[in-house]
């Protein structure tokens, strides 16, 4: 599996199966274009898009072109080319893999993400914007309450997930969640770990779902030690768990 650099901090996530290559997100069509011409014999054959922004699908009309390959994508979202749409239950084949289609609005109204077993190896999960490692995505479609239901199910998931979001944005996210938790000794060890992968010049990618669980805000929402920082932030009592999570939400979106 391959996260490859897009844009300023953009993942296209790459999947290789006997000569066969899977795409997730492709924003940009070059930088596929040119890792599959250093790789001879392999062929783009199918593209997983999880939503519409064009980081995201803006290199799909000439991959498509170039190499013929399917696309799949939300049913309730537009993109620029013909696609299979797709829905909460449907499945995507793709060599010895079966992606599980979740529905995970909010970010977007009709965000997808993917998810599948491997065979010898961790679960995979591609979900684009929604759940980043220490964040989530902004609402830009949704609402705090839909986006909430989304990473609850999410973190249904596996434990050992391995979770490929889209975006290097794992340093900034650590920086806001210490200030929600100051005193979570997981947090800490977590983001001295990821500073050590980006001072080597690795990606902080794919997390752990388990991992996530005990530093990400987004999915503590309901702890009561985030819950005591954002009444103490808003200066108000919380209550309602989608209140607490429009509140952390609005928190970040003003963060420096």
């Amino acid at each position: 599996m391959t996260p490859l650099p897009a844009f300023a901090d953009n993942y296209i996530w790459l999947l290789e199966h006997q000569q066969q290559v899977l795409a997730v997100d492709p924003g940009d069509a070059q930088v596929v274009l040119d890792w599959l011409d250093q790789h001879p014999g392999l062929q783009l054959q199918a593209i997983l898009v999880t939503h519409h922004h064009s980081d995201h699908t803006g290199g799909l009309q000439e991959l498509v072109k170039r190499t013929g390959a399917q696309v799949y994508g939300p049913a309730l979202e537009m993109l620029p080319v013909p696609h299979q749409p797709l829905s909460q239950g449907d499945s995507v084949a793709w060599g010895p893999l079966c992606w599980q289609v979740l529905e995970v609005p909010g970010h977007t109204a009709g965000h997808l993400a993917y998810w599948a077993t491997i065979d010898g190896q961790t679960p995979l999960l591609f979900c684009g914007d929604t759940l980043f490692s220490g964040g989530c995505g902004r609402l830009f479609e949704g609402t705090p309450a839909q986006m909430l239901d989304s990473l609850d199910r999410l973190s249904q998931l596996p434990a050992e997930t391995r979770v490929c979001c889209a975006h290097e944005y794992t340093l900034s996210n650590l920086r806001f969640a210490r200030c929600v938790e100051p005193d979570n000794p997981s947090l800490k060890a977590y983001e001295a770990q990821c500073q050590a992968w980006r001072q080597a010049g690795h990606p902080t990618l794919p997390a752990r779902l388990g991992t996530e669980l005990q530093i990400n805000p987004f999915l503590r929402s309901r702890d009561p030690a985030v819950r005591a920082r954002l009444a103490l932030q808003a200066g108000m009592a919380v209550h309602d768990d989608a209140q607490a999570f429009a509140l952390l939400r609005q928190w970040k979106n003003t963060f420096q």
